[in-house]
């Protein structure tokens, strides 16, 4: 592997602020099949307890594509030269093999609903080896923390992609 992991753990991938929206939020839950008039109505989502309609559980992972303003953005953490997951891996791609989708968890802290504004920070946490049946697989472990507009962790995602070589 010619990546070293203290060159690589604690690289930013970026950073964003988000507008947690109703119609991105409905129709996420469409697309997931989920049902549920918790998704759909405001009325059915306080009287399950919330405050406003929710976001499906996985909703953060897309909702960057959703919900962000350029006038709205931070400084972007990687100095302009982008996550750096894509030439991470393009690295590893230049050995042959495969990138694989692994692990991925999400620890909410509290529920992400409408009408929210998130903000999110990630970074790479993790790069480590293992040998299986004969092949080298290199994980690269992302980890992305969105905060409310108080600062406090709303929900932590960590992402794995796995270069089977």
């Amino acid at each position: 592997m010619g990546l070293e992991r203290d060159e690589v753990v604690g690289m930013p991938t970026g950073a964003a602020t988000i507008h947690i929206e109703r119609g991105p939020v409905s129709r996420f839950a469409k697309g997931v099949t989920d049902s549920s008039p918790v998704y759909q109505s405001t009325e059915a989502a306080r009287e399950a307890g919330f405050d406003s309609i929710p976001a499906p559980p996985t909703f953060t992972f897309a909702a960057a594509h959703w919900g962000t303003y350029p006038e709205d953005q931070p400084e972007d953490p990687t100095g302009g030269r982008g996550n750096p997951i894509r030439k991470l891996m393009s690295e590893l791609m230049a050995e042959g093999g495969l990138v694989l989708h692994g692990e991925q968890e999400f620890l909410y802290h509290k529920p992400v609903q409408i009408g929210d504004t998130l903000h999110q920070e990630g970074k790479i946490v993790d790069l480590y080896s293992k040998e299986a049946k004969g092949k080298t697989m290199t994980f690269l472990v992302m980890e992305t923390v969105y905060r409310d507009d108080a600062g406090d962790p709303v929900v932590t995602e960590r992402f794995n992609l796995i270069h089977r070589k």
